[in-house]
């Protein structure tokens, strides 16, 4: 069923699920950037911002697990169109109800679907871009979530701006909103229908969604889904703890000036950046396996270094050398989870929602612990992730699939 791909075609598919990407991030980044102004707008404190981000990151996780069946019933394709327009109405009904309305429940309502959407859409996109290094015989997903990253970096632009100039939130929320829509409609035309990625050919050809479905979940039945997700697990925690936590331990472990908080997160997150926009190649020269155990390395010691050091230059060389490594943990886990086109879909959503529950539910576990034993102490636990993400980066070697019989023939012939 997979359609024919030209040259044009294939390239015009990478750039829409690199919009993708870069909308996912970019509808983040606009929230995130505008909490302060919701805040204000809706008369609530830090624990009323705090049921917020509870709802939305319970929708996330819903999301999360309900991909696969999405997928099963419609396709990544089609699903990402959906979860799409799911962020887009939600960021609308966000700013509607916190900045015209100034009503607390249909904020929520909106950040519930905004959430549920970019739950799906995280896992159907990495489905994609398997599909993609597939179709291309590359790495590229790597790419793809520095894709992401520069989506959330224009949209704290976007947002600094919108701030900046007075903008109010339903305005900015509009706009953002109806340029996500845009993209999900472009990028989708430019993706084409893959087995690989579960999307359909005509109804009498497939087998039944329920049966696709059955498909979908087999994976959690596998035990290299588990051990790549210890490889997922640790790289999600290294990266979930710097985005939410890093900023705090600089200023309130390390005594630091309140300026040098985004400074040092600026560095980890160019670093990480960095890393993604270099590393297809890098894996490609080096293999996987060898590239996850030496950024693991990278990691933990920047880890440890930014820990123990004194503030000065070496915490900004220990946040740059924990951004790099941390960098390819998660789209490498992507890539090895999709080594069998045949059941690329079901294993690239299992290891996405390990990987993304960890990334959501991880930096607030270790924010009640930070309560406890401070906040550097606790980032101890990030290195022991980071190790055994390390010690279990045997599981990301490629798999030897068997070319299917009728493929076998054709080289014959």
């Amino acid at each position: 069923m997979d359609s024919t791909l030209t040259r044009s075609r294939l390239v015009r598919w990478y750039i829409a699920i690199c919009a993708i990407f870069l909308a996912s991030g970019l509808s983040i980044s606009t929230w995130a950037s505008r909490v302060p102004a919701i805040r204000e707008s809706l008369g609530i404190e830090n624990a009323g911002v705090g049921q917020l981000l509870l709802g939305m990151g319970v929708a996330s996780i819903i999301g999360l697990t309900v991909a696969p069946a999405v997928i099963a019933r419609v396709g990544a394709r089609r699903g990402m169109l959906i979860a799409l327009l799911l962020v887009s109405v939600g960021l609308f009904i966000i700013g509607f109800g916190s900045d015209t309305l100034q009503l607390f429940g249909v904020a929520l309502v909106g950040l519930a679907l905004f959430g549920f959407g970019n739950g799906a859409v995280d896992v159907m996109m990495n489905v994609e871009g398997a599909a993609l290094e597939k179709a291309t015989g590359r790495t590229v997903m790597p790419l793809l979530h520095a894709f992401f990253s520069f989506g959330t970096v224009i949209g704290a632009g976007i947002g600094f701006l919108a701030v900046r100039g007075g903008l109010p939130v339903f305005a900015h929320s509009l706009a953002m909103a109806i340029v996500i829509a845009v993209v999900a409609f472009v990028a989708i035309a430019n993706v084409p229908s893959r087995e690989v990625a579960m999307d359909a050919p005509a109804a009498e050809q497939r087998a039944h969604w329920r049966e696709r479905l059955g498909t979908s979940l087999a994976a959690w039945r596998e035990p290299r889904t588990y051990t790549l997700g210890v490889i997922m697990l640790g790289m999600a925690f290294a990266e979930g703890s710097a985005n939410d936590w890093l900023p705090s331990a600089v200023v309130f472990g390390h005594g630091a000036p309140e300026e040098a908080g985004p400074a040092v997160l600026a560095v980890f997150s160019v670093a990480m950046t960095a890393g993604r926009l270099l590393g297809g190649p890098v894996v490609d020269r080096f293999g996987r396996v060898w590239v996850l155990r030496i950024l693991a390395i990278t990691a933990a010691a920047g880890l440890l270094l930014f820990i123990v050091a004194p503030f000065g230059p070496l915490v900004y060389l220990g946040a740059a050398l924990w951004g790099l490594g941390a960098s390819l943990g998660f789209p490498i886990g992507m890539s090895a989870a999709a080594d069998d086109p045949a059941k690329a879909a079901s294993r690239v959503a299992a290891a996405a929602t390990i990987g993304y529950v960890a990334f959501l539910c991880g930096p607030p576990i270790l924010g009640w612990i930070g309560d406890h034993i401070g906040l550097l102490n606790t980032l101890l636990i990030v290195v022991g992730l980071i190790v055994a993400s390390g010690l279990f980066s045997g599981a990301a070697k490629p798999l030897v699939v068997a070319e299917p019989e009728a493929e076998r023939a054709a080289h014959r012939d």
